[in-house]
């Protein structure tokens, strides 16, 4: 734990914060129908004429049945079109390289996969998918999904600030708008950027080129004298894979993968996209329920959570294994295994704990590597919900679930009816918003404990022991976390593990969404009465507390068991035993 890193992370820390409040004044007026924005004079007339192609009217507003019931059909026609596109792409165009169609499990686990923002891989992309199928079937839900992230989380604020309200806003406005006048322009510009930083973007055939010292250790069919060197249109995906949160890479290495992620610059400004739409929602959330304080007071528990995510992953990535520090290994290098070198231990440690808390699932290391506690924050990160900032939209609808359990465990503690900015918090409300938590849980644990006990699971493991029961567990709390980054360790592209990881994923997007969207509802019709001295209070240090304590609480509480038998177990057997996993 070094200067260098220090001052890294709180330049981090700054220019997030910076950014945060005119990201959110932008998100201000995308998120309005009526909105004007710098991009009118060359966007609005392709607003209009989507709105008349799609038959909209974008005055007329939807309430939360009919806005989750378009998001529902939209959602499943893209995923139905992405499958079409995987199994049929040795017959569509811009495929050079002649791959063949994606089976029809992977080809189901992957279109699933990116219909719900979670971009989880079980396949090395650059010897499986077309340009066209990495192109049309993925970036094309990079954008969507989304955008359909922070429509719900627009619509869940509508709801808390609107007074007897039937409607949360349009699902097609809010599809388009966010498309047209927040992703579209921020990942042409990112991309542009990247170019400059040389990530390659291109249509040619993979070259081949000769080695300088031939390796036996090529692939039988490779020629041992040459190097398959993959490329093609990887910029424009590395921009929304960021900004997006979504994460999937266009090589297998990912964002460690110098095509993908060149420099310390680029790597940082990556970092930096990833949470850049998440923390401007909360100011976003502030503006529109009339009490900046409160979206301060949530950006505060955010970065609270992360900061200590950061300085515990770091600290044990910094120290290493001691079992290498008794053979003689320098332990001023930390645990580089797993890393690449031209970022080292602390940006490593600084993107794996940003990834997992915001639900991207790029990864410029392998968290498969870290060591036991390295490798339980990415993990706990995740199992929190992924409300640390988290995804673009589903970060701040998260929260603000524990946010709406928070006031609900304080008023009953303190004998006062918990009231959200005025509005009654209910029966009704408290149930849907711990439905949305409980279907995570039982998603989490019950398919991980289906995969622990079946043949099918164990054959994918390439650990045994606690670390293998990590490898499981990490697997599907990535997936219904909507996450994507994965214990490298373990090989998922198996019939069973197909399918069920992209049963995991579906619930854990749509299934929370439906009970989101019903609280927004709920808040919306709920009169709001005039502030009085009654009211509980939603900014200061005060509710910080309560609110981190109650994300880390139901989080602890839940997966603490599972923790304790995976990577707790394994780190004292690494610094207390002679067994080694």
């Amino acid at each position: 734990m070094n200067l260098y890193g220090w001052i890294q992370l709180a330049l981090y820390i700054l220019v997030l914060l910076l950014l945060t409040k005119p990201v959110g004044l932008y998100l201000i007026r995308v998120l309005d129908a009526g909105g004007r924005t710098f991009l009118d004079p060359a966007l609005r007339p392709v607003e209009r004429l989507l709105y008349r192609l799609l038959g909209l009217d974008p005055k007329k507003e939807q309430d939360w049945k009919q806005y989750t019931l378009s998001l529902l059909a939209f959602s499943f026609a893209g995923l139905l079109f992405t499958y079409a596109i995987l199994r049929l792409q040795h017959v569509l165009p811009l495929n050079p390289q002649g791959f063949g169609p994606v089976s029809p499990d992977l080809a189901f686990n992957t279109a699933a996969s990116f219909a719900t923002n979670t971009n989880w891989q079980n396949y090395a992309g650059e010897i499986t998918l077309s340009y066209f199928s990495q192109m049309v079937g993925l970036v094309f839900h990079n954008f969507v999904s989304a955008a359909v992230g922070i429509a719900v989380a627009a619509a869940l604020v509508r709801g808390i600030a609107r007074p007897s309200a039937k409607t949360v806003g349009n699902f097609w406005v809010d599809l388009v708008r966010l498309n047209l006048y927040l992703l579209l322009p921020l990942s042409t510009v990112f991309a542009l950027f990247l170019v400059s930083q040389g990530v390659v973007q291109n249509f040619k055939p993979y070259e081949k080129a000769t080695l300088v010292e031939p390796s036996n250790l090529q692939a039988p069919k490779n020629d041992s004298a040459a190097q398959t060197i993959a490329q093609g249109p990887t910029a424009s995906q590395a921009a929304i894979k960021m900004l997006g949160t979504n994460g999937g890479g266009f090589f297998n290495a990912n964002a460690s993968h110098p095509y993908e992620n060149p420099t310390p610059l680029s790597n940082f400004i990556q970092m930096l996209l990833i949470f850049l739409i998440p923390s401007g929602l909360t100011y976003y959330l502030g503006r529109k329920v009339k009490n900046q304080r409160h979206g301060w007071a949530v950006w505060s528990a955010m970065a609270i959570l992360f900061l200590a995510a950061v300085l515990v992953c770091w600290r044990a990535e910094s120290y290493g294994n001691p079992r290498l520090h008794a053979l003689g290994v320098d332990p001023a290098d930390g645990n580089m295994e797993g890393k690449e070198v031209r970022f080292g231990v602390f940006n490593s440690a600084l993107f794996a704990a940003i990834t997992t808390d915001a639900s991207c699932g790029a990864v410029n290391s392998m968290h498969d590597s870290f060591t036991p506690l390295g490798g339980m924050i990415p993990l706990f990160n995740i199992q929190l919900g992924e409300v640390v900032f988290g995804g673009v939209g589903s970060g701040l609808y998260g929260m603000l679930v524990f946010v709406v359990l928070a006031i609900f465990l304080t008023g009953l503690m303190v004998g006062r009816t918990p009231a959200y900015l005025g509005k009654k918090i209910e029966s009704y409300d408290v149930k849907v918003s711990v439905l949305a938590v409980i279907i995570l849980i039982f998603s989490i644990l019950g398919f991980s404990a289906w995969a622990s006990v079946s043949q099918w699971g164990l054959a994918g493991l390439n650990n045994a022991g606690p670390h293998g029961l990590s490898e499981i567990l990490y697997a599907y709390s990535s997936s219904t976390g909507n996450n994507g980054s994965a214990f490298a360790g373990l090989n998922g592209n198996t019939f069973w593990s197909n399918i069920t990881l992209g049963l995991a994923m579906l619930f854990g997007r749509f299934l929370m969404i439906v009970p989101i969207m019903a609280l927004a509802g709920n808040l919306a019709r709920k009169k709001l009465p005039p502030p009085s001295e009654a009211s509980f209070p939603v900014s200061g240090p005060m509710f910080i507390i309560i609110l981190i304590g109650t994300v880390l609480i139901v989080g602890a509480l839940t997966f603490l068991p599972a923790l304790a038998l995976g990577p707790i177990v394994e780190h004292f057997l690494m610094t207390g035993s002679g067994i080694l996993y």
